[in-house]
């Protein structure tokens, strides 16, 4: 529609962490790195792998856990190279069907929560049944990247 996607996404790997008690601003700075030390190396082959997006982060109802995640290359899907970080894992995401909507500008967590109720609002007019309790953001820019960015939030469709 003209408010938001529906997309179906299939089963896939992806590389994670989670921050427990920090802002959301704070968690996301720390799992990145995280997660970026797992890329460039910090894995049981040594391997470096290339950076993926969107970077994604879980937001939970209530909740001050907050789990980054960083898509895994689709040459990595089958046999990833395990995290040597015990704070870092590899799970694999079921097939899904998401609304997205999407946003430009930089994103703080204001802007995301606000667009994250925006979609909801819209999605619950439409009768459309999804999970109320989380949502996801995706970013898909270097914090480098001045202009034309590209943000994103996510609900699982019901």
């Amino acid at each position: 529609t003209k408010d938001y996607e529906l997309r179906q996404y299939e089963t896939a790997k992806w590389v994670s962490t989670v921050i427990k008690g920090e802002t959301q601003k704070e968690a996301m700075r720390q799992g990145f790195w995280k997660l970026f030390h797992y890329i460039q190396g910090k894995n049981e082959k040594e391997m470096k792998i290339d950076m993926t997006v969107p970077v994604t982060c879980l937001i939970k109802s209530g909740c001050a856990d907050y789990k980054i995640s960083f898509f895994v290359p689709f040459e990595h899907q089958g046999s990833p190279p395990q995290p040597t970080d015990s704070d870092v894992f590899i799970e694999e995401q079921k097939a899904a069907a998401i609304y997205v909507q999407s946003f430009s500008g930089f994103a703080s967590p204001e802007k995301y929560a606000e667009e994250a109720e925006a979609l909801a609002r819209i999605l619950r007019n439409r009768g459309q049944p999804f999970h109320e309790d989380f949502f996801y953001t995706a970013g898909y820019d270097s914090p480098f990247k001045l202009f034309n960015r590209h943000n994103e939030v996510w609900y699982f469709k019901m």
